[in-house]
């Protein structure tokens, strides 16, 4: 049976940080995502600054499942690269001293074949990361959506093992035109957060678009049933990233996952 660990993505809330804590604690969510360029930026994080954090948590019953540290540019662009590194790699710094395990970004865009240069390029910066994160306690998950699933699979098995986890969205899926269901068949036995979000393909738009979660077309219950069978035990993490009533919203997707699961 999944055990079901709910999280609660901070920044979707709308709400000052202390608040948002607040609102996640009574959700009776067990974790929060924290944005490191928004929320709590690594800078700042100061030796005080974490035992503040570490004490509003433990006065709420709440942990940090994972940081979400979203780079403009992928790790295949030359320009900026190093500082851009550098600042995930403080990510996954700050992701250790608060207690997370993972630091969430999309990895960037990779053409199919993988002898070019984007491609070495992304293998040296993601194997570099994947040694980093596992000296200081936390590792990049690559987020889907944006990258081809099976690119992002081949990705994973050109990779020196464990250098490199997924964060599964699987509304960010159906915005780029993938399958979620097809997707966690091929990518289940790596996902280390999954994140409760749905959407849905607007043919008067001609793109995707996120919906409130249960009104979408994501398959939650098979996808629910992929990670039982391969005994998925993180978080599902309540997101949204254009919502109207944001505290409800979040609300209602928790309800919809805990409904689901019981």
């Amino acid at each position: 049976m999944l055990h079901l660990r709910v999280g609660v993505h901070l920044a979707s809330l709308r709400q000052p940080f202390k608040k948002s804590l607040d609102f996640a604690a009574e959700m009776n969510a067990e974790a929060i995502e924290i944005d490191a360029r928004n929320e709590v930026r690594p800078q700042d994080l100061t030796r005080t600054a974490v035992r503040q954090i570490r004490t509003m948590l433990s006065d709420r019953n709440l942990k940090v499942c994972s940081v979400r540290f979203q780079t403009r540019r992928g790790y295949q662009v030359n320009d900026d690269l190093d500082r851009r590194v550098d600042a995930t790699k403080r990510a996954m710094e700050m992701a250790y001293e608060l207690g997370a395990p993972i630091v969430c970004n999309s990895i960037g865009s990779l053409p199919e074949d993988p002898e070019g240069p984007e491609w070495e390029l992304m293998l040296q910066v993601l194997t570099d990361l994947g040694r980093f994160g596992q000296k200081c306690g936390a590792m990049l998950a690559a987020t889907t959506g944006g990258l081809a699933t099976e690119t992002l699979k081949k990705t994973l098995e050109l990779l020196p093992q464990g250098s490199l986890l997924v964060d599964f969205d699987p509304a960010e899926l159906v915005i780029h035109r993938q399958s979620p269901s097809e997707a966690i068949s091929v990518l289940a036995n790596e996902v280390a957060h999954f994140r409760v979000r749905d959407a849905v393909q607007d043919l008067s738009q001609g793109r995707g678009i996120e919906v409130q979660v249960g009104q979408g077309s994501v398959d939650f219950p098979e996808i629910l049933g992929k990670l039982e069978e391969r005994q998925y035990s993180g978080y599902l993490t309540a997101q949204r990233n254009e919502p109207q009533d944001p505290v409800y919203e979040v609300q209602q997707a928790i309800e919809y996952m805990r409904n689901l699961w019981t």
